[in-house]
């Protein structure tokens, strides 16, 4: 006799109630999803891109102010010296910019900051300086950048900043109270522009730091030989410079010179656009966008402007963050006029800082 044993069903997959849940509300909220309500309700929340609320912005001098951003729960954190990209909609475009952080890494209240200079004819550092409004969401990145000072510190500091190149260095100088024997030289036009004025002022009244201001309305620009009858034992102290290109080639020049220029760490501003071309076609492939650039604007700028999202830290004077591959076409370097050219999928590297369209190019982003 066969015995015929009942077959049992497949298991069903089991489903959480909360997953039903969010089924439902995305039938019926649909073409926006639950997460999309989500963000609007709770847009620092776990899991969301990563954003922050301004909570405040703070003048520091007439046209420089430090924003202060509450992160998502996603933030990581954050070493002195290092910088953020934060995207912010400008006249209903995203755009993006590197910033440094200023902040105390202790601050109570869980927020951060960044200091903005504005430059005549930013779009986004006269937007956050002149018109953000606390409340106002923004788009951030995790921290990054290397200048920042080593594990073991060293004993004897120089700091070299001019404008806004003493955004970074502040970041280190609020955050390491262990330093015991540093100089700063800063350079602003006046003693009412120099950023966090009142501040530095305050350390080295207080002995923690040898402050040096050079006003360049009435001393004129900082170079290394200024530097150098400034700060006698500058070669004897471990050196930190962010500023105008001019400045640190100068800077670098000297303690190359003196055999000491693994003592010194720099960071950039952009360069100076010298040489202008013909302009042309520019294809984004993974993007998927073309537009039309200018002889004159560099392929960052164009880009921004049309919304790419694009890699840079090419405003805080980030070298090199901005390199992007040529497959196919032609760009100019904007500093002396050399053409760059690239055959169909050769991927030839290009500084889109300061290389502009000679021609349609396809890039490779």
């Amino acid at each position: 006799m066969t015995t015929t044993v009942p077959r049992r069903a497949p298991a069903r997959p089991r489903v959480s109630l909360r997953d039903r849940a969010l089924k439902l509300a995305e039938f019926v909220t649909t073409p926006l999803l639950p997460t999309d309500y989500l963000d609007l309700i709770d847009p620092l929340r776990s899991g969301a891109d990563l954003r922050g609320r301004i909570e405040a912005v703070l003048p520091e001098t007439r046209d420089a102010a430090t924003i202060v951003i509450r992160p998502g729960r996603g933030w990581k954190g954050h070493t002195p010296g290092q910088y953020i990209r934060i995207g912010i909609d400008v006249n209903g475009v995203r755009q993006w910019r590197a910033y440094s952080l200023t902040s105390h890494l202790g601050r109570t209240d869980g927020c951060i900051a960044i200091t903005v200079k504005a430059i005549p004819g930013g779009k986004v550092s006269n937007h956050l300086v002149h018109r953000t409004a606390p409340g106002t969401i923004v788009q951030l990145d995790q921290a990054v950048g290397e200048f920042t000072l080593p594990a073991e510190r060293p004993t004897r500091v120089l700091f070299v900043t001019a404008g806004s190149g003493i955004t970074p260095v502040m970041g280190m100088l609020r955050n390491h109270d262990e330093l015991t024997d540093v100089v700063l030289v800063h350079s602003a036009p006046t003693s009412d522009d120099v950023v966090f004025g009142a501040e530095l002022r305050q350390m080295a009244a207080a002995g923690r730091i040898r402050l040096v201001e050079q006003h360049t309305d009435s001393a004129g620009m900082l170079d290394a030989a200024a530097i150098a009858a400034l700060v006698p034992d500058l070669h004897e102290r471990a050196t930190w410079a962010c500023g105008p290109v001019g400045m640190l080639e100068g800077l670098e020049a000297h303690w190359a010179t003196a055999g000491l220029a693994d003592r010194l760490h720099t960071e950039r501003f952009r360069p100076t656009v010298l040489v202008t071309g013909e302009g042309g076609r520019v294809s984004f492939t993974k993007n998927g966008t073309t537009l039309e650039a200018d002889g004159a604007t560099p392929i960052l700028d164009a880009a921004e402007e049309a919304g790419v999202l694009m890699p840079s830290g090419c405003r805080m004077g980030i070298c090199f963050g901005c390199v992007l591959p040529l497959r196919e076409g032609a760009v100019r370097d904007l500093r002396n006029g050399e053409i760059t050219t690239a055959a169909p999928g050769d991927g030839v590297l290009i500084q889109t800082c300061v290389s502009a369209a000679a021609g349609a190019c396809d890039i490779d982003h």
